[in-house]
């Protein structure tokens, strides 16, 4: 299984990148380290976040990792990053790949 990011996930990852310039340099990186390796866990085990019902019939889950929610399906023998969020943003108009 190979995993691919969106445009939408990675744009959502530029503009969260964008947002935390206002931090340390070595905080702003870490985060993005770790959002950016977080899809690996999934190689082994890619339905290990939890399913989002609201999507059947299509396989979108979702794992969390730190403050942030990754959305993801699993679809054609690939794993496809859809959205990034910080916990705290307001999603209410977003929507899915």
């Amino acid at each position: 299984m190979k995993v691919q990011w969106t445009s939408k996930a990675s744009s959502d990852l530029l503009r969260l990148y964008e947002h935390l310039r206002l931090v340390p340099p070595e905080a702003a990186a870490r985060v993005v380290r770790q959002l950016t390796q977080a899809p690996t866990r999934l190689f082994d085990f890619p339905r290990l976040g939890e399913k989002l019902e609201a999507y059947e019939p299509r396989e979108v889950r979702r794992i969390i990792v730190g403050n942030y929610e990754m959305r993801y399906e699993i679809a054609n023998g690939a794993i496809n990053i859809l959205r990034l969020w910080h916990g705290r943003e307001n999603r209410t108009n977003e929507t899915e790949n």
